[in-house]
């Protein structure tokens, strides 16, 4: 486990000005060729129990397993939004990032006082929103939020593999692999790959070439 973990200051800081309610947020599946993004938001409550949370990056599947019901049983609100592949193609990743974020702000059941965001802006009308980078490491609201939208990403990504198990979803969660690279090159394009990214682009324009001649 490494040294420093999430603290509480960012949420502290706002409690003190009024600002109660902080829902922490962020993203999972942005660098994947296939599958969607998840964004999640969790307001925790003063009082959370934040022991062994962690930005789930640093966290075993077991251990990230383990905290999303800690997390999930324990906090003032919680929510996820899914973005779709073809979604992410039509808008592009950036927006589909932000998107993502601000519908898992939008689904929470209570209303925030202030949103904290890893690295990203996003639009939150006249809530109080601060952008932190690296917020998944340093801030325990975006950790748990980290958490909440990594494991629900794998779970989904852990059903598509098994309707489309040559492409390994399973062990790559829809990732670049040299499996998951060869596979698309034998199997070609599934549904749930994302059409806009170049390693699966390049495969479209391939299929299009010989089909051309």
């Amino acid at each position: 486990m490494p040294k420093t973990k999430p603290h509480r200051r960012e949420e502290l800081r706002l409690h003190r000005t009024g600002h109660t309610r902080v829902a922490g947020v962020d993203e999972a599946g942005r660098g994947a060729w296939a599958g969607p993004l998840v964004a999640g938001a969790v307001m925790l409550n003063k009082n959370f129990p934040a022991k062994m949370i962690n930005d789930s990056k640093l966290l075993t599947k077991q251990r990230r397993e383990k905290m999303f019901v800690h997390i999930t049983k324990h906090a003032l609100s919680w929510a996820v939004a899914v973005v779709p592949a073809e979604e992410i193609d039509k808008i592009g990743l950036q927006e589909a990032n932000r998107v993502a974020m601000e519908r898992a702000v939008a689904n929470l059941h209570i209303r925030p006082h202030a949103v904290l965001t890893d690295a990203l802006p996003i639009r939150v009308g006249r809530m109080k929103h601060k952008a932190i980078i690296k917020g998944d490491q340093k801030v325990l609201s975006i950790a748990a939020a980290s958490i909440v939208a990594k494991v629900v990403r794998d779970t989904l990504m852990e059903s598509a593999h098994k309707r489309w198990p040559h492409y390994s979803f399973k062990m790559n969660k829809g990732y670049g692999t040299a499996r998951h690279q060869a596979a698309l090159k034998q199997h070609g394009v599934s549904p749930l790959h994302r059409r806009s990214f170049e390693p699966v682009r390049n495969v479209l324009l391939k299929k299009r070439r010989r089909s051309s001649k």
